[in-house]
């Protein structure tokens, strides 16, 4: 079970990086929670159990997921880039998006190593979208542009 996972898990994250530059950023969004709902809820129980936590996992992720990337617009993005380049690791970045009305707090929550890259973190977003509080989890790593892009 936990090989289909981790097999699952890759294939997700494989598509939902290729695919970036044509997805929309709910599609990323979409695909970004479902794997990481998907990953908590192999974590839960054993056997059948642990599948319908899996299921259920990623498809609480993907709702998620989905709405906070529909919401993201590039000034979000680049909000982002700036906690997770220049804030230390429990430091939280807030903003207001004046546009949409969203508001966001990003922390990065833990600097890791994803194949061979050494600047990538784990960070928390929560996102207040029309009044309903919403968090993610993710894993992001710095281009070699100096962009991040979520991995996991």
């Amino acid at each position: 079970m936990k090989t289909l996972c981790t097999f699952l898990a890759t294939v997700l994250c494989s598509i939902a990086l290729t695919g970036c530059q044509t997805m929309s950023n709910a599609d990323v969004g979409t695909m970004t929670g479902a794997v990481a709902g998907g990953l908590l809820g192999s974590t839960v129980g054993q056997g059948r159990g642990q599948v319908m936590a899996i299921a259920a996992g990623a498809a609480a992720g993907a709702l998620v997921g989905h709405a906070i990337g529909k919401n993201m617009d590039d000034s979000d993005r680049a909000r982002m880039n700036q906690a997770l380049e220049g804030n230390s690791v429990g430091q939280p970045a807030y903003w207001k998006n004046q546009n949409t009305g969203a508001k966001y707090k990003v922390t990065p929550v833990k600097n890791v190593t994803v194949k061979d890259n050494k600047y990538c973190r784990e960070y928390q977003t929560v996102a207040t979208i029309n009044g309903q509080q919403q968090k993610m989890y993710g894993t992001a790593c710095r281009q070699p542009d100096g962009s991040w892009k979520a991995v996991k």
